[in-house]
This record gives C-alpha cells, structure tokens and sequence, in this order.
C-alpha cells in the first residue's frame, strides 16, 4: 500500500472558509487547511494515520482506485 497511490482531491469550501482536502478511498476523511497545498498535506497525513492503524488492528485496507483491474 502507497498512500500516494491514492486519489486526492483539493477544493475550497465556501462554508468554512478554506481549502479542504479529500480523498476517494477514504471519502469520511477530509482536511480544512488556508492554502491548497496545506490541505493536500494535510488529508495524506491523516490518510497515512488511518491506513496504519487500520493495518495495525488487521482491518482491511482500501486499495488505491489507480491500483484496480
């Protein structure tokens, strides 16, 4: 598992104010950040966060959408 593999999505989200990052596998997952970047950085590390713990508990974890057949 890459966590780069996976699909990132950065927006503005006029409710908050922000950028908000997103990601597709992981689609409860989001990250409010001032700048685009910020925000990319921002859901990979959560995303990294949640696929370890995930593999740590023995939680199957979801395979990048670029990785499918």
């Amino acid at each position: 598992m890459n966590i780069k593999h996976y699909t990132y999505r950065v927006t503005w989200s006029p409710e908050d104010g922000e950028h908000i990052g997103l990601c597709a596998e992981f689609a409860s997952l989001s990250w409010l950040a001032k700048t685009p970047e910020a925000a990319l950085k921002g859901i990979q590390k959560v995303v990294a966060d949640v696929a370890a713990d995930m593999q740590a508990s023995g939680e199957p974890v979801p395979v990048a959408l670029a990785e499918k057949n």
